[in-house]
């Protein structure tokens, strides 16, 4: 379903950027959960990043999921190294909350983490979550090392994910979810959306 088609059955697309350090696990979550084949701009790496993973999103990924008749997720996948930031501010372009993905074994990546989110929040005001993938729960130690590194209040969500399993990454978009769902309460009964 096109985000036109949704709007014309009273459904409502919603934008979603899923972001994080370079290999944390984006396109695997979006892989994971898409219900159509994820349009990936992977290519080979070149440099020294080879060690690490084969192949990188050099623009986006893109997939989406339909929660119910009313709301259709597409998910914008970015890329992660700081070379590519350039496509940061083009997905970021009308979403509704992100996900920044985390690598809790590798807190190396913590800061690079730091520096992404940092952008996307300036960038836009929207609603976002922290999955902290490779993680079954999240232990005081590791979550106050993602708190304190990314500079996260409390009430940020950071929810413990594994990206290649479907039920968990639902969790984790269902947390989205719930912060976009507030977000757009406060704002119309603030009187700003009238």
């Amino acid at each position: 379903m096109n985000p036109r088609r949704a709007k014309r059955h009273g459904g409502k697309a919603v934008k979603v950027v899923v972001t994080g350090p370079f290999a944390a696990g984006k396109t695997t979550l979006i892989r994971t959960i898409s219900e159509i084949t994820v349009l990936s701009t992977e290519r080979g790496t070149s440099d020294d990043s080879q060690d690490i993973k084969a192949e990188t999103t050099v623009a986006m990924d893109f997939g989406r999921i339909t929660i119910d008749s009313d709301l259709v997720l597409y998910l914008f996948g970015t890329p992660g190294q700081a070379r590519f930031e350039f496509m940061w501010e083009i997905l970021s372009d009308g979403m509704l909350g992100f996900v920044l993905v985390v690598d809790t074994q590798d807190p190396g990546s913590f800061v690079d983490a730091a520096n992404i989110l940092r952008s996307f929040r300036e960038m836009a005001h929207v609603p976002f979550v922290v999955a902290a993938n490779r993680c079954d729960r999240i232990d005081a130690v590791t979550e106050h090392a993602i708190r304190q590194t990314l500079n996260l209040d409390l009430s940020t969500s950071i929810v413990a994910c594994d990206v290649t399993d479907r039920e968990s990454v639902k969790s984790v978009l269902l947390a989205l979810l719930f912060g976009v769902l507030d977000h757009i309460e406060a704002y119309t009964t603030s009187g700003a959306g009238r």
